[in-house]
């Protein structure tokens, strides 16, 4: 198999008709492929998000991951894009919507295009893989524990969401969902909610929940990372996408 990857920053038009910056990964050859919308989690589109990205693509997969917070701050550091997007509120809904489905229709534009196009969030981006699976046409949708899917912000946190209890039942894609057990955003009680709201709904959904990890046990560059759970996490996504979207 040819691991061979090309990557490069290009630019989108996404919600409102916006130009903004994305990350593209594919893998080499013409083989027909499903497609994977990123999106980075809430520190910003950096480097290992980055890193993210042409992980899938070596897997075999078309990945775009646009820059959310490009808008408040073009051209700046990841640390200072995400401080910005906080200042303003955090990406609304409906601009998260726009973008990753405008993203979804590059991928599926592309000749190596099966069609199929599935969602992966981290962190807040988890949160945004259920949202867009809810407003979108997507075959697949990854949530990395994502927090305030079944509950609302607290009074103080950096920015404001609402929960997503009225559009769950419109998800429209299988959900797989990572958790970890020493969580706080998303709680194992906030699992167990939505895990008890999507089985009431009938909906396709299969969670997996790991002891000693909490919030970003995926993230290579931060303390938070746990190798053994990040692992069995990456090998539960690759059965999934296979069989949704490969």
């Amino acid at each position: 198999m040819d691991h061979g990857i090309t990557a490069a920053t290009i630019r989108l038009t996404g919600a409102g008709g916006d130009e903004i910056e994305a990350y593209a990964a594919s893998p080499s050859g013409d083989q027909r492929r499903g497609g994977i919308v990123l999106i980075h989690h809430m520190p910003g589109y950096d480097r290992w998000s980055k890193e993210v990205a042409r992980r899938f693509a070596v897997d075999g997969y078309d990945v775009l991951m646009p820059n959310l917070h490009f808008r408040e701050a073009p051209g700046a550091d990841p640390d200072d894009a995400a401080a910005a997007n906080r200042a303003a509120g955090g990406v609304p809904d409906e601009r998260l919507v726009g973008d990753v489905g405008a993203a979804a229709a590059y991928l599926r534009a592309l000749p190596t295009s099966n069609g199929k196009v599935g969602v992966i969030g981290h962190c807040s981006g988890g949160r945004q893989s259920v949202l867009a699976a809810c407003n979108l046409d997507l075959q697949a949708a990854v949530d990395c524990y994502g927090a305030f899917v079944v509950e609302d912000t607290e009074p103080g946190y950096p920015v404001r969401m609402t929960n997503l209890r009225d559009q769950l039942p419109n998800l429209g894609a299988p959900l797989l969902g990572l958790f970890g057990n020493d969580d706080v955003h998303p709680s194992p009680e906030h699992v167990d909610q939505l895990d008890q709201v999507l089985t009431e709904l009938g909906k396709e959904h299969e969670f997996h929940r790991y002891d000693g990890a909490g919030h970003g046990f995926f993230a290579t560059d931060r303390p938070a990372y746990r190798q053994e759970q990040a692992g069995d996490g990456y090998t539960k996504i690759a059965a999934f996408f296979a069989r949704t979207i490969g």
